[in-house]
């Protein structure tokens, strides 16, 4: 069986983590661009018109340490939304 092709492909996950109120995005995942991981984070919004709508950030790929995922970027600010 041939290897499966994610090229161009991505996947969100509900976060876990996320508690009511906090500024944690709602959904997490990767996505890979012409061979390259990224790491995702999306945020369930709703617009002034009441419209549904996520807000994606995307990031340089996180490395996992003890189970957990670690940021490699300097820029830890997570009360930014995207």
């Amino acid at each position: 069986m041939p290897d499966y092709d994610n090229t161009n492909k991505g996947v969100l996950f509900p976060n876990q983590y996320k508690e009511e109120g906090d500024s944690k995005p709602d959904y997490l995942g990767n996505v890979n661009v012409n061979g390259e991981e990224w790491s995702l984070a999306a945020w369930a919004n709703t617009s002034k018109k009441g419209k549904d709508y996520l807000g994606v950030r995307v990031s340089e790929p996180r490395e996992k340490s003890n189970g957990q995922q670690q940021n490699n970027s300097k820029d830890t600010d997570d009360s930014i939304p995207f």
